[in-house]
């Protein structure tokens, strides 16, 4: 069910000082601190009392944002003692104020990101609004240890950091990488599951579902656990978005089949990766005039979320908004929602058909594989080279007609996107960041092939200064 009115209101905006954080957070958007391109954006006033919700009757009377505000990719700063950056406190408030101010009730966040400093970040943000005025979701990340202490410990602590006493929406974080093995070592074998239950029937945490990457059996699996009465999932997040739908890419799984197999049992979703890590509103130059032509005021990033909001088992969409322009266009988006038609729907799909065709590497920025022990600026290095494959800046033979436009366009961005400490010449080969990834990339593989790339590049301008 939707609904398009508005039930809450902004408080006053209290400035709180930055918390130290780690690396440096790229753009949702692309790897520009910005996107400074015109023609993207969308124009006209920002709706406070439009925002559309959706409800299921499985999920009690929560009326949640079909907006949802991921907190993944909270702004930073530059930390004062030059060690690295750190959250801007300062800015997480401003942003959490205004999405607050204009409908969006439904944030989402885990132990372990921007470094492990979002809990804490996001907490600070909300404690400043009346409880009842949003719904708080986290995750049990125990990649690492997974033991029912450590687990126990980081179920807890999420509370401490968030400054509450209840969990609305509560997720085992990214099931699926090691196969059903890992799934019953991280959540069954060690009681923690049972232990969760417990904790939904004491009401200290409202929903539980599970998020997930990988392995489809799996994913099955969870849903068996669901059909056979082993315990009920309210709430299931997958990757979906219109190339998704049926060209995922990696360890992924179309997302037809996801959504398909939650909606044959009624089982809400929260949708994550909307944008593919932002690579859906930094598209090709043909790409943005084929969207344009049809919406000419629309961001291109828009056509992504419509596409996302429109299935009617959608609870949320998840978007990680370092940026108030961004915040503002995707509320634009959804206030209210204007589903698309099947027409519509179809041009995307033979729009995803014509991305695939483009050799980016499949990377959504998602951070998982940071911090590299040796000081690499993983995600950056390829949001890089993904920018300039869509825009036609990686030569591929000193024969192509804008070669030296090219090669330049590729070294002056890398050197201005990516520090000389941390890019990927640096890189050893160590592979701690690959079992990290949900998109299943050969990290260190990719680097090397950037590294190599860089450096034939640049023996051939030293070449053509010397001819």
């Amino acid at each position: 069910m939707e609904d398009h009115s508005k039930n809450m209101n902004r408080r006053d905006f209290l400035k709180i000082v930055g918390i130290t954080a780690a690396t440096s957070t790229a753009a949702l958007y692309g790897c520009s601190s910005k996107d400074n391109n015109p023609n993207s954006k969308a124009l006209g006033a920002v709706p406070t009392d439009k925002m559309t919700y959706r409800s299921f009757s499985n999920l009690g009377d929560d009326k949640v944002s079909l907006l949802g505000y991921g907190c993944m990719r909270w702004p930073t700063v530059p930390s004062p003692d030059g060690k690295g950056d750190m959250i801007d406190q300062d800015a997480v408030n401003e942003l959490v104020d205004y999405a607050i101010a204009h409908g969006v009730n439904y944030f989402d966040t885990s132990p372990v990101y921007v470094q492990g400093w979002s809990e804490k970040a996001t907490g600070i943000a909300l404690k400043r609004h009346p409880r009842e005025s949003y719904y708080l979701a986290t995750k049990l990340s125990n990649f690492s240890n997974w033991t029912h202490e450590n687990s126990l410990a980081m179920y807890r602590k999420s509370f401490e950091d968030l400054q509450v006493d209840y969990l609305d929406y509560y997720l085992l974080h990214a099931i699926g990488g090691g196969g059903i093995p890992n799934l019953k070592a991280r959540y069954i074998d060690n009681g923690i599951l049972d232990f969760l239950k417990k904790e939904r029937e004491a009401g200290r945490i409202r929903r539980l579902g599970w998020s997930f990457h990988g392995d489809i059996e799996v994913f099955n699996y969870a849903l068996q656990m669901h059909d056979q009465g082993e315990i009920h999932w309210d709430f299931v997040q997958i990757q979906l978005n219109y190339v998704d739908w049926k060209h995922a890419s990696g360890s992924n799984i179309d997302a037809e089949y996801l959504y398909g197999e939650l909606e044959k049992r009624s089982i809400p979703a929260v949708i994550m990766e909307p944008l593919l890590g932002g690579r859906l509103s930094k598209v090709p130059d043909h790409i943005v005039a084929r969207l344009k032509q049809r919406e000419p005021d629309s961001s291109v990033a828009s056509w992504a979320f419509r596409y996302a909001g429109s299935p009617k088992l959608v609870l949320t969409v998840l978007s990680g908004m370092t940026y108030m322009e961004h915040l503002q266009d995707n509320i634009r988006t959804y206030s209210p929602l204007v589903s698309l038609t099947e027409e519509e729907t179809q041009f995307l799909y033979d729009t995803a058909d014509l991305l695939v065709q483009y050799p980016t590497i499949p990377c959504n920025d998602c951070k998982y594989c940071m911090p590299c022990p040796y000081g690499i600026d993983i995600p950056a290095i390829l949001v890089h080279y993904n920018k300039c494959v869509n825009e036609g800046n990686v030569p591929k033979s000193s024969q192509d007609d804008n070669y030296r436009e090219a090669r330049r366009a590729f070294l002056v961005g890398y050197d201005r996107s990516v520090p000389k400490l941390r890019q990927a010449s640096h890189c050893i080969g160590c592979n701690q960041c690959t079992p990290h990834c949900p998109q299943t990339i050969k990290i260190p593989q990719e680097l090397q092939r950037i590294d190599k790339f860089v450096e034939q590049l640049k023996q051939e301008t030293l070449g053509q200064e010397n001819i």
